[in-house]
């Protein structure tokens, strides 16, 4: 005989329950965190990790070669910045003017000449060992790791990423995830505002917390009271209780939290969203705002071009038609949303507080090929960091005269991560246990000198 009462508690559950939330074990991993964390002392509150997927290039964008000979110093130009002595590419003119308020580190190296490993070890901090993307025996991403000592306020995940994870030819990249801290810790993925993803990728990438639920909220009040009905009428599991304390928490979210206001980008005054342009990248480095301002402690923005460009296809894997590509959408769109936020959390007085992250998989070979483009190279690159107590206007490290090794100071991605742990009040050695018990220090790297 089928347990009919056993059943509908099932499907109000999963696929119709409060609209198919996977929430709840957001919600637990949020209250275990809390529970078991204790931060050290705190400069930034908050973090927004800029990743440009794909690989863009040192030269043209942070650390330009106008003295270098022409088929490596390419077409574009240097510009000056807002500090003497440094110069960006010309494409990116409103990030020059923020120059002040950013660490350049010139000198980032490793080896991993693929889009897996080169993200994964950026990301995480550590040399890829093969596996699946989700496999727990991964080391957890640098936004799920920041997450496990950082308590959100009430009703916010700890950690979110936007608008996608990150795919390579259809097969979904490691680096992103919680790793061996557990699933509880896989960053949330938030898609566009009007429930799509940026860029058409599949909604089947991963959690997803999707605000705009094409329910109104009348009708997931009453699937949230009709869930409570057929609950009292069924025998009390502890495991059970505990899993719908957070699902109810889920629909509170949903419901009354501050969160569904800062997802809801109408909200917003018409003067800051054409500030960040109208584009899924400007609105996304938007939405990571609003995220932070609400109470998010670590927000993760794929910068992908083919996103920034709204759709164009373009991305920072420049092969061909390098210049053309960087010229036409990729540095117009990322040079104005990436200025606006730092704009916009200077005005807001949020600057000091939320630290701003850029990074990449690696940079681009000093030889543009013979299809105009160039390719990957993980020897040296450049990446960068402004508010959350970094001092600005300062350049760490150096490449080489054409860009190809460093040429001082030479870090990894691992001493990066050990800066944004200073910069967020988290101890590079400290100790955690994965499932097994066994210890790690949460980074190997040494933090630079940049505060």
């Amino acid at each position: 005989m089928i347990d009919l009462t056993y059943s509908r508690r099932d499907i109000l559950r999963s696929s119709v329950g409060l609209a198919g939330l996977t929430l709840p074990t957001l919600l637990r991993a949020k209250a275990s965190a809390a529970a078991s964390s204790a931060s050290p002392r705190v400069s930034a509150k908050s973090c927004i990790v800029i990743y440009c997927w794909g690989g863009i290039s040192h030269y043209e964008s942070f650390d330009p070669k106008p003295d270098a000979p022409v088929d490596i110093r390419g077409e574009f130009a240097p510009i000056r910045t807002s500090v003497p002595g440094i110069q960006f590419c010309e494409h990116i003119p409103g990030l020059a003017k923020h120059a002040d308020k950013l660490a350049i580190v010139r000198s980032v190296h490793h080896n991993q000449g693929g889009h897996s490993g080169g993200l994964y070890i950026s990301m995480t901090g550590h040399t890829l060992a093969g596996g699946r993307a989700k496999s727990r025996d991964n080391w957890p991403s640098l936004p799920a790791m920041i997450s496990r000592f950082r308590r959100p306020i009430a009703d916010t995940p700890a950690a979110v990423k936007l608008p996608h994870a990150m795919y390579d030819n259809g097969t979904l990249m490691p680096g992103e995830y919680g790793g061996w801290l557990g699933p509880e810790y896989d960053p949330v993925l938030i898609p566009t505002p009007d429930g799509t993803p940026f860029a058409g990728v599949s909604r089947a990438t991963g959690s997803e917390l999707d605000l705009k639920l094409n329910l109104k909220q009348r009708r997931i009040a009453q699937r949230r009271a009709l869930l409570r009905q057929l609950e009292r009428k069924t025998d009390s599991r502890p495991a059970y209780d505990r899993l719908d304390r957070f699902r109810r928490m889920a629909a509170d979210m949903l419901l009354d939290s501050g969160l569904s206001e800062a997802y809801d980008l109408e909200r917003e005054d018409p003067r800051i969203r054409q500030m960040y342009g109208p584009h899924m990248g400007g609105q996304g480095m938007l939405l990571a705002r609003r995220l932070v301002e609400a109470g998010v402690p670590v927000v993760q923005v794929c910068a992908g071009a083919g996103d920034l460009a709204g759709g164009s296809g373009d991305n920072w894997d420049t092969h061909r038609d390098h210049f053309v590509k960087m010229k036409r959408s990729l540095l117009p769109v990322f040079d104005r949303s990436t200025s606006a936020l730092l704009t916009d959390l200077e005005m807001r007085g949020m600057l000091d507080e939320t630290l701003v992250v850029f990074l990449t998989d690696f940079g681009r070979t000093p030889k543009i090929n013979k299809n105009g483009g160039r390719d990957h190279h993980p020897a040296v690159y450049s990446v960068a960091l402004a508010g959350g107590g970094i001092r600005g206007g300062q350049v760490y490290g150096a490449s080489d005269r054409t860009g190809a090794t460093p040429g001082s100071n030479p870090c990894t991605p691992a001493d990066v991560h050990a800066t944004v742990y200073q910069a967020m009040g988290i101890d590079p050695r400290t100790e955690l246990h994965d499932r097994e018990g066994r210890p790690y220090n949460i980074c190997d790297g040494r933090a630079l000198p940049l505060f």
